[in-house]
């Protein structure tokens, strides 16, 4: 245990203990082995300085935007506007090889500029004199009514970002009416999500090369009450993320895989290049087909949505095989780099499912008008990862839910200025694309 150094201030431990914004001491305390500005905040009563993972901070510049106890102060918290700014206070908060392996993608990281900059190719056709006074965002998603076609992505050990990791993520989904969905890699068990209180979630999948492995989570996932699985199909092998092999990324000693704890899989060995890379080629099943996919409907009830289609090819097979939804998604750019933008694809996706299944996007929304323009390609709603994370490093449980509140102000605003009231209002002559730009040049 981290032992006191004599300091002046005796009760700024039991300060520390109750207030969730403090997170650690003073300059005039310090802690054996611990810098000091960037312990992890307390929450719900958990013991200050639990999470050693915030104890190598990655500062790149000023401290002069955090408080005394090293987050963000409250002018600073309050004075964000949107999305991206939370990455930022991320990268100057979180441990180099944890913010890089939340942000990075893979080989050139072409494809991940190319999620964010797809979306600004798509262009507003909007119209004017409706009565906007009321807007309803509400939807249903695989016969379940959500606030908003805004839901949460699988994001991996995310108590890297956070103490409460997970958990914290899994109440401010529940808190905004949204669908949350944990990944296989959490550092929560899908019991202790499901701890949290109610809400609607559904649980990523990859298959592991031991079947009975598979079984034993769906068959958990389901105990928990979890709604749908969402198997991961683009990583028989896990891309070559160039971030990942110079820090020699592992999980950190004190974090485990919670979901194959009791199954001695939930350790990563520390290797010379990629500690992730090295554990799925050891465990995930690079045979994975198609078939797979009608094999898992013969162990669970669950619907199944397919996690990384990307044409119309696949489109046609994820329908043939019994997949209930399309999540179009390139991994977060993390898999195959020079593949298009998730935007980019989406169109493709849609027009073969012709409305036989939901599609839903994944992959570089980072705003309300990006929600926007997903629907307007045919997208039942979007799934985002990375401003989970980063908001969830900077603010925990609090950070998320700003997010999701901040993304649907957004979407409400651009339905309004859009003169849709309604999500199904939104429709393709809302939106040009580059397609539409050249096919009207040709004319």
């Amino acid at each position: 245990m981290p032992t006191w150094h004599a300091g002046a201030n005796s009760t700024w431990a039991s300060r520390a203990h109750n207030s969730e914004s403090v997170t650690a001491a003073p300059d005039h305390l310090r802690l054996e082995g611990l810098n000091t500005h960037t312990a992890a905040r307390p929450q719900h009563g958990a013991p200050p300085f639990s999470n050693p993972i915030h104890t190598t901070p990655r500062h790149t510049g000023s401290r002069r935007s955090l408080d005394r106890f090293g987050f963000p102060c409250a002018q600073e918290m309050e004075t964000i506007t949107n999305v991206t700014e939370y990455e930022k206070l991320a990268k100057e908060k979180l441990p180099k090889m944890v913010y890089d392996y939340y942000a990075s993608g893979a080989e050139d990281q072409w494809t991940l500029k190319e999620n964010r900059e797809a979306f600004s190719r798509i262009l507003f056709r909007p119209r004017i004199l409706i009565d906007v006074s009321h807007i309803d965002m509400a939807t249903n998603i695989l016969g379940f009514n959500i606030s908003m076609p805004i839901m949460i992505a699988p994001s991996a050990m995310q108590k890297m970002a956070h103490p409460e990791g997970e958990l914290a993520t899994a109440r401010a989904a529940a808190s905004a009416g949204t669908i949350m969905t944990l990944s296989s890699w959490s550092t929560s068990s899908v019991e202790e999500v499901n701890s949290v209180g109610p809400g609607i979630r559904f649980f990523q999948l990859y298959v592991y090369k031991d079947r009975n492995i598979v079984r034993q989570l769906v068959k958990r996932a389901e105990m928990a009450g979890f709604k749908a699985i969402a198997l991961t199909v683009d990583t028989p092998r896990l891309g070559r993320r160039e971030a990942d092999i110079k820090n020699r990324f592992t999980l950190p000693p004190h974090l485990v895989l919670k979901n194959f704890e009791d199954l001695d899989l939930g350790t990563m060995d520390k290797t010379n290049d990629s500690g992730l890379a090295s554990y799925v080629a050891g465990q995930v099943d690079r045979t994975l087909s198609w078939k797979d996919v009608k094999w898992l409907q013969t162990i669970t009830s669950l619907p199944i949505l397919v996690k990384g289609v990307v044409t119309a090819e696949d489109t046609r097979l994820a329908i043939e095989y019994g997949a209930a939804g399309i999540i179009v998604s390139n991994h977060g750019a993390r898999q195959l780099d020079y593949v298009p933008a998730t935007i980019s694809c989406l169109e493709e996706v849609v027009r073969e499912a012709k409305g036989r299944l939901p599609v839903f996007l994944d992959g570089g929304v980072r705003r309300g008008t990006d929600v926007f323009k997903a629907l307007a390609l045919g997208a039942s709603g979007v799934f985002i990862g990375r401003p989970v994370l980063f908001s969830l490093a900077v603010d925990g449980e609090a950070g998320v839910r700003k997010v999701l509140q901040m993304l649907r102000d957004e979407l409400e605003l651009t339905m309004a200025l859009s003169g849709c009231t309604s999500l199904r209002e939104i429709t393709r002559a809302h939106v040009i694309t580059d397609g539409d730009r050249i096919g009207r040049s040709r004319l």
